[in-house]
């Protein structure tokens, strides 16, 4: 075994046991928070960002976000996006960026005008400074992360480190939340999300990295285990992943996880040569087989109720009146709002207001499209332009980043179900934009 799958199997169980110690002792998550700030900062100016250091710890950053935030880690609401900005900021400073990235500084031009007009539309007993901050933060990370990554080079391997920083902390995750969520059959007794198994958090939210941990898990089986000790380590916690997120019963990251995993093995099987897609397609068999196991074991843990949340039906197996768990009604509302000030929008953060006073509905936006719309106007139509157009061109251009729209797709599900609360959909998003070299064909290992 190499050095560096030796380090990779010491690293994922160091941080299994700091996924118990959090769960012992929440105290620490604050020292956690503190030692990812410190140690990135570090690693990248000792490194000067010479290998693409930021991206590694922003990557692990992302990952963390969750756990922190579970365990009060998590300095600031938004700490996972100000410490990708700054390992970001950081790498820019140590090693440039593309001239050609004017595309996101025109994006982070066109956010200003929503930001300015909502410090005149705001209600004065709003919280201001906080209204705009929880709806501009993504979107800000997302710009910033976009200039750093935009055709940056990098090289496959280098893209596989990036993959395994991602899947540490979502490992101290796992742990947390299988020491968190106790007997099953005692906190399931009905088909809404459930906080319980989602380590009393937001079951949106921790399905949304749940979900992505299937994938970075599956690239970790499929394209770096090149033994069977590794194949057996990461098939198997892409199995744990995708138990866990069936039951949280949120559907969006599962579904989410499955996009990336389904567009990976097409982008892979219409790349590959002759002798290599009948491998794939076994690949996308076990694969199927995997998924149904997984599927089987979780209904019966829950006495069939994940079934019946899956089909949208409640306990009793009466189907629900609403699809998307009343998501289309903010949506409306959101839409409404645009049409109504189609130029510069309503300002940053006053769309939860507004439709608290013309409709009784307290809720934040859960469509960052909708909510961009509306709190931006024509602006936010060029801005989700840039964003939806730009990677798929890259794409059709080059196509040695496999990964891309696995990416892509993470991005686009993620911010119509849970908007930008987290980190995950804006950087995630930027990795889309990476320029990958690849020195031989990609294939999968035996």
């Amino acid at each position: 075994m190499k050095k560096e799958e030796k380090v990779y199997l010491y690293l994922l169980t160091l941080h299994a046991l700091l996924g118990g110690l959090l769960f012992a002792i929440p105290l620490l998550g604050k020292l956690y928070g503190l030692f990812i700030l410190v140690f990135g900062m570090y690693y990248i100016a000792q490194n000067k960002n010479r290998n693409n250091e930021a991206l590694v710890m922003a990557a692990y950053a992302m990952s963390a976000e969750i756990v922190l935030r579970m365990t009060g880690g998590a300095f600031l609401n938004e700490y996972g996006k100000y410490l990708i900005m700054l390992f970001m900021g950081m790498g820019m400073l140590y090693s440039g960026f593309s001239r050609n990235a004017l595309l996101f500084w025109v994006f982070l031009f066109f956010l200003v005008p929503g930001v300015v007009l909502s410090t005149v539309t705001l209600d004065l007993n709003s919280d201001v400074k906080k209204a705009i901050v929880f709806n501009i933060m993504g979107p800000l990370c997302l710009g910033i992360s976009a200039i750093y990554c935009y055709r940056r080079q990098l090289t496959f391997q280098r893209l596989l480190g990036v993959i395994t920083a991602f899947s540490l902390p979502l490992l101290v995750l796992g742990t947390y939340l299988f020491f968190y969520t106790p007997n099953l059959q005692d906190v399931i007794t009905g088909t809404q999300s459930n906080f319980e198994t989602s380590g009393g958090f937001g079951p949106n939210q921790v399905s949304t990295i749940l979900g992505f941990g299937i994938f970075v898990f599956f690239v970790q089986l499929l394209l770096n285990s090149s033994n069977a000790l590794l194949q057996l380590v990461n098939g198997g916690l892409v199995l744990f992943f995708a138990y866990r997120g069936f039951i949280t019963f949120s559907r969006g990251g599962v579904y989410t996880g499955g996009a990336m995993i389904l567009l990976l093995l097409a982008v892979l099987y219409f790349q590959a040569n002759f002798q290599t897609k009948p491998k794939i397609t076994g690949i996308i068999a076990l694969s199927f087989l995997a998924t149904l196991a997984v599927w089987s074991y979780s209904s019966v843990k829950t006495s069939g109720l994940l079934d019946k949340r899956y089909a949208n039906q409640d306990a009793a197996g009466r189907e629900k009146s609403s699809v998307l768990t009343g998501r289309e009604v903010l949506i409306e509302s959101e839409l409404k709002m645009f049409f109504e000030n189609p130029i510069l929008g309503i300002g940053v953060g006053k769309n939860k207001e507004l439709r608290q006073s013309q409709t009784g509905i307290e809720a934040a936006s859960h469509n960052e499209i909708t909510r961009m719309l509306a709190e931006h106007g024509t602006l936010g139509v060029v801005c989700l332009l840039i964003l939806f157009l730009t990677p798929l061109y890259w794409f059709s251009v080059d196509r040695q980043n496999v990964l891309a729209l696995s990416f892509y797709i993470f991005w686009l599900l993620t911010i119509n179900h849970a908007a930008m609360r987290l980190a995950a959909p804006a950087f995630i998003y930027a990795l889309s934009l990476l320029k990958v070299s690849r020195e031989a064909p990609l294939v999968p290992r035996e």
